[in-house]
């Protein structure tokens, strides 16, 4: 019994860990190519190979915390995060990967990079139709 209450805690801190390891190098990637490449525009370099550093946590809610208890909702609310298939963009922070860690099994996590963050407005406009019609097969008799 005990050994199986360590093997988690292990299992735990070993996720807890290589999550802040790559937290780490997303976030010393972006100081070092900056650096060197501030003169020449995004273009050539993203044409060239050189992948946009992964800067922020996209956090969608999976499932319902309904009948959880309060510290699990709590941690959603901290999140930014108040109904199921709702998405934030949270920066990487030890404070994030912390939160994410609480409601793992809940959420699901991508790093993305800073263009790809939407704020909440603009995903909004994204779910929008546009506006009017438009004929898309005419019926002539």
């Amino acid at each position: 019994m005990a050994s199986m209450i360590v093997s988690r805690r292990l299992t735990a801190l070993q996720t807890r860990a290589s999550l802040v390891r790559s937290m780490a190098t997303t976030s010393a990637t972006p100081n070092s190519s900056s650096a060197g490449a501030s003169s020449s525009s995004a273009g050539p370099s993203t044409l060239a190979g050189e992948a946009e550093p992964l800067t922020h946590f996209k956090i969608t809610l999976r499932r319902s915390a309904i009948g959880l208890p309060k510290r699990y909702k709590a941690t959603l609310e901290s999140l930014g995060i108040w109904r199921r298939m709702q998405t934030v963009f949270m920066p990487h922070t030890p404070e994030a990967a912390g939160k994410i860690l609480r409601v793992k099994e809940l959420v699901e996590v991508q790093n993305v990079p800073a263009s790809l963050v939407r704020t909440k407005a603009e995903q909004r406009q994204e779910r929008k139709a546009p506006r009017g019609y438009a004929v898309v097969d005419r019926m002539l008799s």
